[in-house]
């Protein structure tokens, strides 16, 4: 296919430090991998907050479009399991980090990395659950592969009014989970209750010094935060419980007892993203489709332009933006 002309938000890194601007650019620079996408949409995650403000090191290469997902359409497939016209969703595998990112109309990449968009879904829907919501997805399900199941006792979602919370809350509230949300931004309270909390707490409840075992409160808790936050939640963790930790946006490091593991049984699982095998993509994304109500999807999401996403991009770091932010990348091309 002869080469086509797209624009794309890049980040370019020197020693003086990086510039961050639209570019109109050649699809000869993209990857030579099977299948070129026509992308409709991506998201502005966390991770993408970082790389588009320069505040933490995510880009691994000097001249690159960040967003670590998007959705679009297939042009071209030299892969068996993609044609022209399939709609195809990507999260992960490094894209927007060492690949080309999602930030652009246009991208390459293994057949292998894509996942058919699910049945249910437009373009626009799966972008507003993008990495953040196949986040809360995998911590859901990771929660209930150690066993958890609704009951009386309270499940906790830390960072609730974030990207991953949000979807986190609504999941859960969905499936019959009594969910407490503990947010720092009480005035989403209202917002968090659409959702489907029972409650609102202050993230404060978990900052707060005490013993190396509190009251048993939580079955189990999906934690977005880390930090101080992580420490505190697992002294209140009841009995053979499980914590499924996914974020650092409270401090990569923690200091807690070791009294909730060997006299609580309580476990803490690690849930990652990016090199999810297949078979758990695919659980994740039919999870989602089936039991995220659009509606839901609906009070979580705002749609900005490429141009947009550097003050959105601050924002984000800053911990100041409510459920997802969809990227159209073509907003500007319709206008």
């Amino acid at each position: 296919m002869s080469s086509q002309t797209f624009s794309a938000l890049v980040v370019e890194q020197d020693d003086g430090g990086q510039d961050v601007r639209i570019r109109e650019l050649s699809s000869d620079i993209l990857p030579t991998d099977e299948v070129l996408v026509q992308v409709a949409y991506s998201s502005l995650n966390y991770k993408d907050g970082l790389a588009v403000t320069g505040k933490g090191k995510i880009l691994r290469q000097p001249f690159m479009a960040p967003g670590i997902d998007f959705a679009g359409t297939v042009i071209e497939s030299a892969s068996p399991q993609y044609k022209a016209g399939d709609r195809v969703v990507l999260t992960g595998w490094g894209v927007g980090e060492k690949h080309w990112g999602g930030f652009s109309q246009l991208n390459r990449v293994p057949a292998a990395w894509l996942v058919p968009l699910p049945e249910g879904l437009d373009l626009r829907q799966s972008m507003a659950i993008g990495t953040a919501g196949f986040t809360a997805a995998l911590c859901v399900l990771a929660l209930e592969a150690q066993g958890l199941q609704p009951s009386e006792r309270e499940v906790v979602v830390t960072g609730a009014a974030g990207g991953v919370g949000s979807v986190a809350v609504a999941l859960l509230a969905r499936a019959g989970y009594r969910v407490i949300a503990s947010t720092g931004r009480l005035h989403e309270a209202g917002y968090l209750r659409e959702l489907g909390a029972h409650e609102i707490v202050d993230r404060a409840l978990f900052t707060q010094p005490g013993r190396p075992l509190e009251r048993e409160r939580w079955a189990g808790a999906v934690d977005t935060v880390g930090g101080a936050t992580l420490a505190g939640l697992l002294r209140s963790m009841a009995y053979h419980s499980a914590v499924a930790a996914c974020g650092n946006a409270g401090g990569a490091e923690f200091t807690a007892s070791v009294f909730p593991f060997i006299l609580r049984g309580v476990r803490l699982v690690g849930v990652e993203s990016v090199l999810v095998e297949a078979a758990l993509r695919h659980a994740a994304w039919e999870r989602l489709a089936r039991e995220l109500s659009l509606s839901a999807i609906e009070k979580m999401t705002e749609v900005i332009a490429l141009a947009a996403v550097p003050s959105y991009a601050e924002q984000i770091t800053e911990g100041q933006i409510r459920g997802r932010i969809v990227v159209d990348v073509n907003a500007g091309k319709r206008q």
